[in-house]
């Protein structure tokens, strides 16, 4: 089976790490945030305001003489309609004010995060899931967009209203209308956060479900192929389902603890209302109270529980929100293993001299390179050999700095790589791997890849220099055809040359060849080896080859076996020498 996710860490209470790493996002807009929370404050004295004309029109039309009818309740209503307008222009203005605040915030973590995963390390992106990743970002970024509008939109207004009215009622009506409208709020908000604490459990796994279903759907579409060619259709098909099977669960299990916390909401409002109202009444009745106050009382209590029944549906989605972001954040906070050093030079290398000095690296404590020397002079070809496993490829890695050495160390050009930033480092070596993998762009786009502000003509030399100019030409869309995703749409031949003419583009002094022509036919092998040859003078060049007839010019062939250099020479002395090259040539040509 394959595993559910790249992580699975718990999830506890509110991380109130987010809300401080949110902090900086909002004081870059200091005054558009200091303006929006003013607008607040405004729309929200005027929507308690609107209670009180109210009152005022119902007592001037119960008690108003006819010779007032005319004017007093008309004056009324036009001010209770221009309060309401004012109240809803006002919250247009704040919601346009805040809302560049949020959009920035948004597009900055974005950013963030997107940087964040370049930056960690290859033994991070061999265990990722893709489609659970991409959509552990979606969801933390829309929960992002929520917590920032709706925290300050509406857990700070509804609180400030909860106090002004409390306040009114015990100003007007004495301390058991503002007790009951208290205790009340506390018994709503009490309940909000215990139910949904405990639902959050079903919010995480179905989230954690959602998560498990994409990233199985996007793994198999990824392998499409590999589907077909074993005719497993139904077996991905039955995995899927058994995947979404899991988020049905969840997602009913999740449906039925919001019943039960909306029920008990409503419950609390219900009685809220209902002791209220006959409060009140029975003071009408008693003459203590006018029709008027009635409605305002009515007013005040339908103003209060609609925000707050809308801040128990905020609370949840803010508790969601919480466990979205906090797997967005975790990203954040995981530390690469690789990192530039604190005085890290970012010098140019321009002469390209390679050493392999006493080098150890074993990787999940099995052996890989066991002291592991050589040196590859300026312009000089050396290629690298051995039988399956032997290591040659974890060499690259090294010399790319994707892993770091256990023993030994890593020089070009006489300094140790991990002296240098990484963004140096690699701008001074071009690769043509063996598993050549192009984005889902233009055959160009993906050739300009190498070096994006390469020039057309520069561009045009790569392609002829790759000798893909001929297949270009025959393609209806030239050099603007699609590839497909990851090239799909090529020939593995294709791709390669794609990836030589990328090599050739970048002008880097050290050369780096990864089974560069294993997919090649002869004859477009062969023409590519000149082609190489070529554009390999005066650069540095390091060989990974498993078909030796490509590297019996190589100035030195170094032979791996099991880690270890097991011989060192060139092609005639190594054939000389009968020994481990010169078996694996013999079994090559029979």
């Amino acid at each position: 089976m394959r595993p559910s996710l790249y992580f699975d860490g718990p999830i506890g209470k509110l991380n109130w790490h987010v809300l401080r790493m949110l902090w900086p996002y909002l004081i870059e807009f200091k005054r558009r945030v200091a303006l929006a929370l003013l607008c607040l404050v405004i729309a929200k004295l005027a929507s308690v305001g609107l209670p009180f004309v109210l009152k005022a029109l119902v007592d001037g039309l119960s008690g108003a003489s006819s010779e007032a009818l005319l004017s007093v309740p008309i004056s009324l209503v036009i001010a209770y309609g221009c309060i309401r307008l004012l109240n809803t222009i006002i919250s247009e203005v704040r919601d346009t004010l805040f809302g560049r605040v949020t959009e920035r915030a948004i597009r900055r973590l974005g950013m963030a995060v997107f940087e964040h995963l370049h930056r960690l390390d290859m033994a991070f992106h061999l265990e990722r899931r893709t489609g659970g990743l991409s959509r552990d970002i979606e969801r933390g970024t829309s929960g992002m967009s929520f917590l920032m509008r709706f925290m300050v939109f509406n857990i700070v207004p509804t609180i400030l209203e909860i106090v002004l009215v409390v306040g009114i009622l015990f100003y007007n009506y004495g301390y058991a209308f503002a007790g009951v409208t208290l205790l009340s709020v506390i018994a709503y908000g009490a309940y909000s956060i215990v139910a949904t604490e405990w639902r959050t459990g079903y919010v995480r796994d179905a989230a954690k479900a959602d998560s498990v279903s994409s990233t199985r759907a996007i793994d198999s579409l990824l392998n499409y192929e590999t589907v077909k060619y074993f005719n497993n259709e139904q077996y991905e098909a039955k995995q899927y389902d058994e995947a979404l099977a899991q988020w049905e669960v969840a997602k009913r299990k999740n449906r039925l603890s919001l019943f039960a916390l909306n029920a008990g909401q409503a419950c609390i409002i219900s009685i809220a209302m209902t002791l209220m109202l006959g409060m009140a009444a029975y003071d009408v009745v008693q003459g203590e109270m006018t029709i008027g106050d009635f409605v305002l009382i009515n007013a005040f209590m339908m103003q209060l529980f609609i925000p707050l029944n809308f801040l128990g549906f905020v609370y949840r989605e803010i508790r969601g929100a919480f466990a979205n972001i906090e797997r967005m954040f975790d990203l954040l906070d995981k530390v690469p293993s690789i990192q530039d050093a604190a005085n890290a030079s970012n010098r140019v290398l321009s002469q390209g001299r390679v050493s392999f000095e006493h080098v150890g690296f074993s990787y999940d404590s099995r052996i890989i390179l066991d002291d592991v020397s050589f040196t590859i002079e300026p312009g000089q070809k050396v290629a690298i050999v051995g039988d399956s496993g032997a290591g040659k490829s974890t060499l690259v890695k090294l010399l790319f700095r994707f892993y770091d050495v256990i023993d030994g160390r890593v020089c070009i050009d006489g300094h140790d790589i991990r002296t240098l930033t990484q963004s140096a480092l690699r701008q001074a070596i071009a690769i043509v791997p063996q598993d050549t993998v192009l984005f889902n762009d233009s055959l160009i786009e993906n050739i300009r890849y190498g070096r994006p502000d390469a020039t057309a003509e520069e561009i045009d030399v790569a392609i002829k220099m790759a000798h893909l100019s001929q297949f270009i030409e025959s393609l209806p869309e030239g050099g603007e055809t699609k590839v497909g995703e990851r090239g799909l749409k090529l020939s593995g031949g294709e791709k390669q040359r794609v990836a030589i003419a990328r090599a050739i583009l970048k002008k880097s002094p050290i050369l780096v060849f990864d089974e560069a022509t294993s997919s090649l036919d002869s004859h477009s092998e062969q023409a590519i080896l000149t082609a190489l040859k070529e554009v390999a003078k005066g650069h540095t060049s390091l060989v990974i080859a498993h078909r030796l007839s490509t590297v019996v010019d190589a100035d030195r062939i170094i032979v791996l076996s099991k880690g270890r250099v097991v011989e060192t020479g060139s092609h005639y002395e190594l054939l000389a020498a009968k020994g481990f090259y010169a078996n694996l040539w013999r079994v090559q040509k029979e």
